[in-house]
């Protein structure tokens, strides 16, 4: 095996097994709209599972002058070996493909340098963290090339499981899917017995889809058909047909979709039985047992799996009737050693947080997505504040999808999920989150918390996680002030300027 200079492993690995018919093929080829024109995607086989996972790096420097923890992050171009026998032009932070993993500790004081070395202007989001609206880097804080952009905070939230990336109007799809992303953890002051032990019993997967042609290169155009990009390639952490070797007797799985637009429904191939401990804000109150969950892009979920000596197993995503889940997929085979490091029980208590509740009177705002460009009948507006919310306030926001799949997510908040078409939400949903899928033809509820972060002239945003309908126009924008400041804010604000 070769090994790159951000420590992706040369593929030898054999190509993935079509998974879908020559009609649905067919169907995606015209959705994504470029596979044909840049190149047909390489043909699949059955997968070989012969390329070893590869874990980001861990990036946590020790605090240094004022106890501030700085970490330094560089987008950069370059070339990554992920198919066999090729390279791919690829972008990421602080290598050619993806990026570290971040890890900070509720109440470290933080500051980033995060420097644009690419040939155009881009952002850098920190997906599912609570922070000021001018640190949250949306579209409104745009890093130009050669330029260093340098947010700090005070990480004051529960322990969870979040992610970067790009955010750029206009151009989010493209920069996620040239391979800007990376996972960042958050560890509470309040310790629970979970495996933690980074990339040993505590390993990230990051699920990603994407269309290559002949040549190796990324084929498929983000920005075309109703969804953009779903794949006929599969990595993990950028590792294609991957497998990973497990020594203790738990593990734990933070998992991450990634991807553009696909859904995954996750099953292990014996469909074994694991326990669900967290989700996008947060751990649970107490595990939750499953056979199968479901994430959409931009989610997150923590999973604890027991394994026994010797055993191999695959985890896979089932194919089902939504639009963005078509085909049956194989995604990474585990193989456990033949003896297995002890582990401990799970705790039957989590999270340490009360889940959130609804108080009388609440506001109710409603939302409702018009095809893949709008919400409310309007397109996004980068000069225009949609909402106006007081700050810590918990209100109810209903989500109407009256067409295709959307999913929704805002920034900033947790919420909890409070009926999914009426019904309550599946037990691994009823934790904290801050994004959520919304089927076709269905409304969903949330009771949503907002941090007390006041800025009136910098707002958050609020849309669809599918990236392609996000740069298309599915978003808002929203401000966070001084309760009983509402009615005196103003609706406009200056646009960004920048060159893409």
């Amino acid at each position: 095996m070769k090994i790159d200079r951000i420590g992706l492993i040369t593929m030898h690995g054999m190509s993935r097994r079509r998974f879908l018919t020559t009609a649905a093929l067919a169907g995606l080829t015209a959705a994504c709209g470029s596979s044909s024109e840049a190149g047909a995607s390489r043909p699949a086989g059955k997968p070989g599972f012969r390329t070893e996972l590869r874990i980001p790096p861990l990036l946590r420097p020790e605090a240094g002058k004022g106890g501030v923890r700085r970490f330094q992050l560089t987008m950069q171009s370059g070339q990554t070996n992920i198919l066999p026998g090729t390279s791919t032009a690829t972008w990421g932070f602080n290598g050619s493909f993806l990026g570290p993993t971040i890890r900070a500790a509720r109440g470290d004081r933080i500051q980033m340098a995060v420097t644009n070395r690419l040939p155009e202007t881009s952002t850098v989001h920190w997906h599912g963290m609570r922070l000021p609206a001018k640190m949250d880097g949306g579209p409104h804080q745009p890093i130009e090339p050669g330029a260093t952009w340098r947010p700090q905070w005070t990480v004051d939230q529960p322990a969870a499981t979040s992610w970067y990336h790009p955010h750029p109007h206009g151009k989010t799809a493209t920069h996620v899917y040239r391979g800007l992303a990376g996972m960042f953890i958050v560890d509470d002051d309040v310790e629970v017995e979970l495996p933690d032990r980074y990339g040993v019993d505590d390993i990230p997967l990051i699920l990603q889809d994407k269309i290559f042609a002949a040549d190796g290169s990324l084929a498929g155009d983000p920005l075309k058909g109703t969804f953009g990009i779903l794949g006929d390639h599969i990595l993990v952490n950028g590792t294609y047909d991957p497998f990973v070797n497990v020594t203790t007797e738990r593990v734990r799985f933070r998992i991450l979709n990634g991807s553009n637009a696909r859904m995954y429904n996750l099953v292990f191939s014996d469909r074994r039985k694991f326990h669900v401990v967290g989700n996008d804000a947060g751990l649970l109150p107490a595990p939750v047992t499953a056979d199968r969950v479901s994430l959409t892009p931009g989610e997150r979920m923590e999973i604890v799996v027991d394994f026994t000596p010797g055993e191999q197993v695959v985890l896979r995503s089932l194919g089902g009737a939504a639009d963005i889940d078509e085909g049956d997929l194989e995604l990474l085979k585990i193989v456990a050693a033949a003896r297995l490091a002890p582990s401990q029980p799970l705790p039957a208590r989590l999270a340490r947080t009360a889940p959130i509740a609804v108080p009388a009177g609440a506001r109710v705002r409603r939302f409702k997505l018009n095809g893949h460009d709008a919400i409310n009948g309007k397109e996004m507006d980068a000069a225009r504040i949609d909402e106006v919310v007081p700050a810590g306030a918990t209100e109810i926001w209903e989500i109407e999808n009256s067409v295709y799949a959307h999913n929704f997510h805002i920034h900033e908040v947790a919420f909890r999920i409070l009926d999914v078409g009426g019904s309550a939400p599946p037990g691994y949903a009823t934790g904290n989150k801050d994004t959520v899928y919304v089927p076709s033809k269905t409304t969903v509820r949330l009771a949503v918390q907002f941090g007390r972060y006041t800025d009136p002239r910098t707002p958050y945003m609020y849309h669809c996680h599918i990236l392609r309908h996000e740069d298309s126009g599915m978003m808002g924008q929203f401000v966070i002030v001084e309760p009983g400041t509402e009615n005196q804010i103003s609706r406009t604000i200056p646009a960004p300027h920048h060159h893409m």
